[in-house]
């Protein structure tokens, strides 16, 4: 499971290194991928979250981590893979607390009643974990929040 951002040092880094990465893995090998927001819907058909008043300075970030799901996406050696978009309001900014649940919505960013994004460290971590040991999202994506 590869969980680093493409800010700071990192940008125009995280992309070549998953490639290289899924270069020297076995093929049977699954991968899971940590994105961001911005790549998941704002609603079913879109658009998509980075589309719709994204903050610009995320969006260097919020775009490399599009490359990669779209470099799955294209891929056709048949890996399985799955790539997770966590809430928008995830971040080191809001760690947030362990509440023990989640949702997932697909293709479409979760969000609550008042539409805002939210998930904590620990219940994202809970959402990979549980893909990983019950796979669900098969050479898929998912959005994860509470």
């Amino acid at each position: 499971v590869s969980a680093v951002p493409g800010r700071g040092d990192m940008l125009g880094k995280v992309r070549p290194a998953i490639q290289q990465l899924l270069s020297v893995l076995p093929g049977d090998v699954r991968i899971g991928i940590i994105g961001g927001a911005g790549g998941s819907l704002v609603a079913p058909g879109g658009p998509r979250v980075i589309d719709s008043g994204f903050p610009d300075e995320f969006k260097p970030e919020a775009q490399e981590a599009i490359d990669i799901l779209e470099d799955l996406q294209a891929d056709s050696s048949g890996r399985d893979w799955f790539f997770v978009h966590p809430a928008g309001g995830f971040g080191a900014w809001n760690p947030g607390e362990r509440t023990g649940k989640y949702r997932t919505g697909g293709d479409v960013i979760v969000t609550d009643a008042d539409g805002e994004s939210f998930i904590s460290g620990a219940d994202l971590a809970v959402a990979v974990l549980d893909e990983i040991e019950n796979p669900q999202h098969v050479r898929g994506r998912f959005t994860v929040g509470y």
